[in-house]
């Protein structure tokens, strides 16, 4: 009986600390998605891709005013270089998030996990 409770006991300890894992690897990929620019600040999303994307594509390329996440307005002189660079950090940190989920999924015991 005491066996099957250590066992037990492990095997929650390993979830839990997988669980937590987990979290702490999506939180530091939600922190890499902010962009900074002229004091203002924008959380990275695929909607934020998709809209800056639609406005190059109707011809919008220079001094669009877009609300940061602060709701402060702020005027992109290039909008394409805008689009480039949140592209390429929002592709940047995903690559990187699977990199550490990856990690952390093989992984089989919690020595091996708190390494990380």
């Amino acid at each position: 009986m005491t066996g099957q409770l250590d066992q037990a006991l492990q095997t929650a300890n390993f979830m839990a600390t997988l669980t937590n894992q987990r979290r702490v690897a999506f939180e530091e990929f939600q922190q890499s998605l902010i962009y900074y620019t002229k004091g203002s600040s924008f959380l990275i999303t695929r909607e934020l891709i998709t809209f800056v994307k639609v406005l190059i594509d109707g011809g919008f390329l220079k001094n669009v005013v877009l609300i940061d996440d602060n709701t402060v307005p702020v005027t992109v002189e290039d909008l394409e270089d805008f689009y480039q660079s949140i592209l390429n950090q929002y592709t940047t940190a995903a690559a990187l998030y699977q990199t550490t989920y990856n990690e952390i999924k093989s992984k089989r015991k919690i020595e091996d996990l708190i390494k990380l």
